[in-house]
């Protein structure tokens, strides 16, 4: 009998504990984690600005310009992080009117990269980019998503043409 009785303990602690962890996992699935932009950068981040870093990651931009729904800039890469890589379809141009853009690569000048392996404090770049926008309004939000892991992160980095 106590053996019966152990047994279904140990049955039920079992589904209890699997419950839990679905219940947590759900909750986690359908409660979005919330990542505030990055754009409040002290200078002990990152710097020269407008730049984000992402824990240990770090990206720079310079030489922003607009040409009617073309916006030109260079972007630098220094990864001191967990991540591997720099890849393109880590970048998108988020215009005025909410449109976002990846990398335009059919215009001269505008360049891309095949994903580039490094790490350990190495750098990369410059690297001339181009993005197209339907509302040539400034400013522009560069939307970062360095690969980071699944948790992690989207930082937002606003962009002004000089």
């Amino acid at each position: 009998m106590s053996r019966r009785l152990l047994t279904a303990f140990g049955v039920a602690a079992g589904l209890l504990v699997a419950a839990i962890v679905a219940y947590v996992a759900y909750s986690s699935l359908t409660a979005p984690i919330q990542v505030a932009p990055n754009t409040s950068l002290t200078p002990e981040s990152c710097s020269p600005g407008p730049c984000a870093d992402v824990q240990g990651f770090t990206l720079w931009v310079s030489n922003v310009r607009l040409e009617a729904d073309l916006v030109r800039m260079q972007v630098k890469f220094k990864n001191s992080s967990v991540s591997t890589h720099a890849s393109p379809e880590d970048l998108q141009l988020i215009d005025a009117s909410r449109q976002s853009s990846g990398l335009v690569t059919n215009v001269a000048g505008c360049n891309t990269w095949a994903r580039h392996e490094f790490s350990g404090g190495a750098t990369f770049g410059p690297i001339d980019v181009c993005f197209r926008v339907t509302n040539p309004a400034p400013p522009f939000i560069l939307r970062w998503s360095p690969d980071l892991g699944v948790f992690c992160c989207e930082t937002d980095i606003k962009v002004t043409p000089t």
